[in-house]
């Protein structure tokens, strides 16, 4: 049976970038660097919890379990908490949210959303668009 690695928190902090991007949720590391391209919300919204604690961020989204699966693949090992440490980010248990939490999680989780629904919609039209310009250059012809 393989040895578990254990990360810092220092440790995956010097993984924040673009071309190293370590997250950390629910005390276990997971290397995301391959996955940035391939992330449905786009690689900004990992790159701003690059090399954190990323578990509030992670469930506040409500990720599928196909989304969990994929993390799974990226797992490298677990979160070793030293003294001085913050502590485990859980996400907001139903009806004991704070408002300060939900405004603060809930702008940036409706803005995203905005920008999810508008981009899709934006491609959708843009798919119609093209369908109906080939139609009128068939029927032209």
């Amino acid at each position: 049976m393989a040895e578990v690695k254990e990360f810092t928190f220092q440790d995956v902090a010097e993984h924040n970038t673009k071309n190293d991007m370590f997250c950390v949720i629910h005390d276990k590391v997971y290397d995301c660097t391959k996955f940035l391209d391939e992330h449905p919300g786009g690689e900004e919204v990992m790159l701003d919890v690059a090399g954190q604690d990323s578990t509030e961020a992670f469930e506040d989204v409500g990720h599928s379990d196909e989304a969990r699966e994929v993390l799974e693949k990226l797992y490298v090992g677990e979160l070793k908490r030293q003294a001085g440490d913050p502590g485990p980010k859980a996400a907001p248990s139903g009806g004991n949210t704070s408002p300060s939490m939900k405004s603060d999680g809930g702008l940036s989780l409706g803005l995203y959303a905005v920008v999810v629904v508008g981009g899709f919609l934006a491609y959708a039209g843009y798919q119609y668009l093209q369908q109906q310009a080939a139609a009128q250059g068939q029927q032209q012809a």
